[in-house]
């Protein structure tokens, strides 16, 4: 005998919902986006229904807020905003999506899109252009604190001259002096007395110059 091939049972509130686009904007003076289309997409292997809830049903008109999606196909939910007014300016409202098995009422997925009315798009697009300058600043200036002490780091510290002078000047002053004739040391790298005053002069400069930086 065959067995048939059953459906793994879905847990509920665990299955994913895409929507598109999980936010919508209504201008004031803009009457073309007071209609706003949701789109729901389902990407499974079975039918799914669905429910469209809002937290202020009396600002909106939703067109088939109820109804079923085909395995792998779309639909789209028209959304109208009925209520322009300055009141309901900045204020967010949320609706709902509810899916769900044909055969079944307990909702196996939900997802969230927030609505907004903003008074002007010019004025959002101004204020977005505030926003990204504003930031830009402020990148700006964290860079500069950023990079201001590796700076003072860097120039605080001794030159690789000056070190290099430094090391050159206690290698001098670790050579044999003329006349000693029990060093190992070639006799073209003894040094006079007067020799060794100067590198202990310079160094006495450098170690000066080093404690001042």
């Amino acid at each position: 005998m065959h067995q048939q091939k059953r459906q793994p049972e879905l847990v509920e509130g665990n299955l994913p919902v895409f929507v598109f686009p999980t936010e919508l904007i209504f201008y004031a003076d803009d009457q073309s986006t007071h209609k706003q289309v949701l789109t729901l997409y389902n990407p499974y292997e079975f039918a799914l229904k669905f429910k469209v809830l809002c937290t202020t049903p009396n600002k909106y008109v939703v067109v088939d807020a109820a109804g079923a999606v085909k395995p792998q196909c779309c639909v789209d939910i028209v959304i109208r905003h009925r209520d322009v007014r300055s009141c309901h300016y900045g204020v967010i409202d949320k609706f709902r999506l509810q899916v769900s098995e044909q055969s079944q009422r307990k909702a196996l997925g939900r997802k969230e899109v927030i609505a907004t009315l903003l008074p002007s798009a010019k004025e959002q697009q101004k204020e977005e252009e505030e926003k990204r300058i504003k930031e830009h600043l402020m990148e700006s200036v964290f860079f500069e604190q950023s990079c201001q002490p590796e700076n003072r780091t860097v120039s605080s510290g001794p030159s690789l001259l000056t070190v290099f002078l430094g090391v050159v000047c206690i290698a001098a002053l670790m050579l044999p002096t003329l006349g000693d004739m029990e060093s190992l040391v070639p006799l073209y790298l003894h040094l006079s007395v007067n020799q060794k005053l100067v590198a202990a002069y310079i160094l006495g400069l450098i170690t000066m110059a080093i404690l001042r930086t």
